[in-house]
């Protein structure tokens, strides 16, 4: 598992404890905005978690309905989700951006094409920075300032690879 699922899930659940259910819907509906991440299943990663005894589950019953499992955090799975949040705040890698490796073999591409691809991905880009300019507008009054800076971060990001792409798309027009 990686460690940012494992901070999301222990994350989760320093809240409250909660049914694996509750955890993907979580992810799913609310964290996809905040964080780019995809988990495999969430039951994988509730039973390695458990396994290094960083949650543990408790059966609940009820009549006509199958057994439900609600996880909680241990003492070692706080003092975990502590020292991974101070590991996540220094971890600094280059971001990667899947352009990077086509501009890498952009000399196989006739400059027409490459043009053409490259007004199509800024036209991508400006979608996904319309959308998220919607998504904050909504989020703005339901939630705190630093989710809301998440999303200004990435908004950032897209709308600097637009200006990186248009400039590089005119320079290419230039050549």
């Amino acid at each position: 598992m990686k460690l940012e699922q494992e901070l999301v899930v222990l994350g989760l659940l320093k809240d409250h404890a909660q049914h694996g259910y509750e955890l993907r819907k979580q992810i799913n509906e609310f964290l996809t905005y905040f964080a780019g991440l995809e988990f495999e299943s969430i039951y994988y990663s509730l039973r390695s978690l458990e396994r290094k005894g960083l949650v543990k589950k408790k059966i609940t019953s009820s009549e006509n309905r199958p057994d439900k499992y609600v996880y909680s955090l241990t003492e070692k799975g706080n003092e975990r989700f502590s020292a991974l949040l101070d590991k996540s705040f220094l971890h600094i890698q280059r971001p990667f951006f899947g352009i990077d490796l086509s501009l890498f073999f952009l000399s196989h591409l006739e400059p027409s094409s490459a043009k053409r691809r490259l007004r199509a991905r800024l036209k991508m880009l400006k979608r996904i920075e319309t959308n998220l300019i919607k998504v904050y507008a909504e989020f703005k009054e339901k939630y705190p300032p630093h989710l809301l800076a998440i999303l200004e971060h990435n908004l950032d990001l897209i709308i600097a690879e637009e200006n990186f792409i248009s400039k590089f798309t005119s320079s290419l027009s230039q050549e």
